[in-house]
């Protein structure tokens, strides 16, 4: 089987990474059917390692490749790598300003109220916006695998998809389980719960075909995707790792998290 992916073209591979983290949040999601309501410590720790993962690929899976391909071009290598990394943080940045991401104390209310349909919009929206980078991420990644002159490796690509499949579980139970707490049934939740995850797979294989068909732009998408996950990482994953007190699990499960993404770049790659 691995064999078998190994000899995908690289957008394929994107494609089925990413049906891979969508399956994950929708198996989050799915929890409602089954718990009255999930350990708040267990997801946190999921979360933290999710960003100990995230953190780690971007630099061996996005940033390293990026430095690696731009020294065979006409500016310093470091350019590429800045440039990119600080537009894809300011491009969420900007996102973030003009519409906030998920935020379930703001939207759960309206949700539930059939009358605010405007405001349900707006909470998938946020929701699609939120995974966008994600895929880019991955997308681009494997889309590296397609040129001869960078270091990027299929285990870091698939590392890298493991590690947001991951973080996509507790994001998708946190959706879901707060809605049917709160009044909805549990086939709507699951939708909403899940619909998040709809988006990477199209994101992914628009990375993918980007830095292919214009592998000049290799380096600053590799390392815009690295700025974009570094800004989720930021923004989200550890705030909310940390916002019900479990400071230390979080911080553990951040280490192993980047201890097992480092482990799996450095020695399968």
């Amino acid at each position: 089987m691995i064999e078998a992916f190994s000899s995908l073209n690289p957008v394929i591979q994107a494609f089925l990474a990413t049906l891979f983290t969508w399956g994950m949040t929708a198996a989050g999601a799915a929890l409602v059917f089954f718990v009255r309501d999930a350990n708040q410590k267990f997801l946190d720790s999921m979360l933290a390692f999710a960003g100990g993962v995230m953190i780690a690929a971007s630099y061996w899976s996005l940033l390293s490749p990026a430095i690696e391909m731009a020294e065979e071009g006409p500016v310093p290598a470091w350019i590429p790598a800045v440039v990119g990394f600080l537009l894809g943080g300011a491009l969420l940045l900007m996102v973030d300003k003009m519409l906030p991401m998920l935020d379930t104390d703001k939207y759960l209310h309206d949700i539930k109220d059939n009358r605010a349909k405007n405001r349900t919009a707006l909470l998938v929206f946020s929701m699609t916006l939120h995974n966008i980078p994600e895929g880019l991420a991955i997308g681009v990644t494997f889309g590296a695998l397609a040129s001869s002159v960078t270091e990027s490796t299929l285990a870091g690509a698939v590392a890298l998809a493991i590690g947001i499949g991951i973080q996509n579980f507790p994001e998708g139970t946190a959706v879901s389980m707060p809605l049917h707490r709160d009044g909805m049934g549990k086939g709507k939740s699951f939708m909403y719960g899940q619909f998040s995850g709809m988006v990477e797979p199209i994101s992914a294989v628009v990375g993918a075909l980007a830095v292919i068909l214009i592998q000049p732009v290799l380096p600053y998408a590799l390392s815009f995707a690295a700025g974009a996950m570094i800004f989720v990482v930021a923004k989200e994953i550890i705030p909310g790792s940390l916002e019900e007190g479990n400071t230390d699990v979080a911080s553990i499960s951040l280490m192993i998290g980047f201890a097992v993404m480092m482990t799996l770049d450095v020695a399968l790659g």
